[in-house]
């Protein structure tokens, strides 16, 4: 049995990967300000659950000193893309700050492995999959914060040797989501009752990954990853666009759903596409076990 610490436990992925870690009988940690998550979210006793903020250096040593993690786990950041646009200051500080803060306590604390959740958006617009090896460049505040963390996990590693994983989250999807980005957007206009939703730009398309596979991933990163700084893509290698995503929630309900752009949800800067490559990760013999129609149909029951 491992204890884990995991920040932003209490949120859409970290829900997730708390339920799949469980099963292996680890203890589980968290730490949340629950500015998006939801306590009832997540199933773990009250001595291991932290109402704090990663911005609270001396909170984070305290707490993460305290437990003494053999793993760290860090989700916890503001990644609605749109937010951070119109928050910028508001949104790096806490993910560029914050993981200062929660890596300066991994180290203080002599953790085993830090997890870094990074981002698909520190790439630029590729119109192929995108390997680990491609080139990095942010469009925007977001990816820019997250590129920053990266480099932060680089400077860490080369100061306390510890082993350290950066992942990039491609587009997650699945129960909990707590941001309004598009599956989530989808499935609340269609529950309310709407067969003609309102959406923005339809024809970009991206690579979603059901939040199982991924906590299935990061346990797998955790367990297969040795010595070292490592970096993968987790993604499905499969791309859709909008309309093939509500075709989806269409065949789920067994009723045509119609689309209406409306120009004010209309990104004026979008990547047509934005793909994986995963092959690396399935070397550790990680596989995506949930498809978009499969995970779609449960949303929706």
């Amino acid at each position: 049995m491992s204890k884990i610490l995991i920040t932003g436990g209490a949120g859409f992925i970290g829900s997730a990967v708390i339920r799949h870690l469980q099963q292996f009988n680890n203890e589980i940690f968290v730490i949340d300000n629950l500015s998006f998550g939801n306590r009832e979210f997540i199933s773990v006793p009250d001595a291991n659950f932290f109402h704090e903020d990663i911005l609270n250096r001396d909170r984070m040593v305290k707490i993460i000193g305290n437990i003494k993690p053999d793993y760290v786990i860090h989700l916890a950041a503001v990644h609605f893309i749109p937010y951070c646009n119109e928050h910028p200051y508001e949104s790096s500080n806490i993910n560029i700050r914050g993981t200062m803060h929660i890596l300066e306590a991994a180290r203080l604390a002599g953790v085993q492995k830090v997890f870094f959740a990074s981002t698909a958006a520190v790439y630029p617009i590729y119109d192929e999959a995108v390997t680990e090896q491609h080139v990095v460049g942010p469009l925007d505040i977001y990816g820019l914060s997250k590129l920053t963390g990266e480099h932060l996990c680089n400077e860490f590693h080369l100061m306390t040797g510890i082993p350290t994983v950066i992942c990039r989250f491609f587009n997650a999807f699945g129960p909990n989501e707590t941001n309004p980005h598009l599956i989530p957007e989808i499935q609340k206009q269609i529950l309310g009752g709407n067969r003609k939703i309102k959406l923005g730009n339809l024809t970009p398309k991206r690579d979603f990954i059901h939040t199982y596979d991924m906590a299935n991933a990061v346990h797998t990163l955790l367990d297969k990853t040795a010595s070292g700084i490592h970096t993968y893509n987790l993604g499905r290698g499969i791309e859709y666009s909008v309309t093939e995503i509500v075709d989806a929630f269409s065949e789920a309900i067994g009723e045509k759903i119609e689309i209406e752009v409306d120009p004010a949800r209309v990104r004026k800067v979008e990547r047509m596409h934005l793909l994986a490559d995963v092959t690396k990760l399935k070397s550790l013999g990680w596989q995506p076990k949930t498809g978009i129609e499969d995970g779609i149909r449960t949303l929706v029951e």
